[in-house]
């Protein structure tokens, strides 16, 4: 068993208190998850607070799990600065590529009802005040679904930072073989996270769960994560900053 870095310590520590201190006071949840920027409990901490929230105990467990699996082996390459400036570089990334979508599905929606002769202030005020009903019969319900997800539903967890952690991973160690807890197949990190990638794009356009029933799932912000990730990784590599420690 590696031994654990002490910024991933940290960060495994915060992640858990802020899951603690959320079971004891759910109404921080509208605090410090990540809403639509339109939404009123939208505030500008929000794409930074997002990543030490997490939705239940499983969410939370597979997160640090994964932030001590691999995150323990940058840190040890990079040092503390530098890993920890690239954790926070992909989980904003995930927060600027999941508004983004949800910024196209919301005005999809109220083009729609714009055009039924709606105005955006009539539509907002239906989704603020949860009263739907000027809205019925104006738009179909895929539309409309996917138009109020966006606007109400909020984003939590660490998952689009450990996306970019694991890219960096299967940047650095191509070659290392990984395998999931329900598939104990060991595969080389260069394919892992490229399959990986590819179910999450897969699963956010068709709107579904890899376990099943309805999206519950941040896909985009997963894909944002793991963008940002790749990007940081083929800047460095191409300056040879990926050589250097910054502490």
């Amino acid at each position: 068993m590696m031994r654990i870095t002490e910024t991933v310590k940290q960060l495994i520590i915060i992640n858990i208190l802020f899951f603690v201190g959320t079971m004891i006071v759910p109404q921080a949840l509208s605090f410090l998850a990540l809403y639509f920027p339109l939404n009123p409990n939208f505030k500008f901490w929000q794409p930074v607070t997002h990543m030490f929230m997490h939705g239940n105990f499983l969410h939370i467990f597979f997160n640090m799990f994964a932030l001590y699996s691999f995150g323990v082996v940058l840190e040890q390459m990079w040092g503390a600065k530098k890993f920890l400036f690239f954790y926070f570089s992909c989980g904003l990334g995930a927060a600027l590529l999941h508004i983004g979508v949800n910024y196209l599905l919301f005005h999809q929606g109220l083009e729609v009802l714009m055009a039924n002769g709606l105005s955006k202030a009539e539509v907002v005020t239906a989704l603020n005040t949860l009263d739907l009903t000027p809205l019925q019969g104006k738009i179909d319900q895929a539309t409309f679904d996917s138009m109020a997800s966006a606007y109400l539903t909020p984003a939590v967890g660490a998952s689009g930072a450990i996306y970019g952690v694991l890219v960096a991973f299967a940047f650095l160690l191509p070659n290392a073989e990984l395998m999931l807890i329900f598939f104990p197949v060991p595969v080389k990190a260069k394919f892992f996270v490229p399959g990986l990638l590819a179910i999450d794009l897969f699963l956010g356009l068709k709107g579904s769960s890899i376990f099943g029933g309805g999206d519950g799932i941040a896909h985009f912000a997963h894909l944002g994560g793991a963008l940002v990730g790749f990007l940081m990784m083929w800047y460095w590599k191409n300056n040879q900053f990926n050589k250097n420690r910054w502490n």
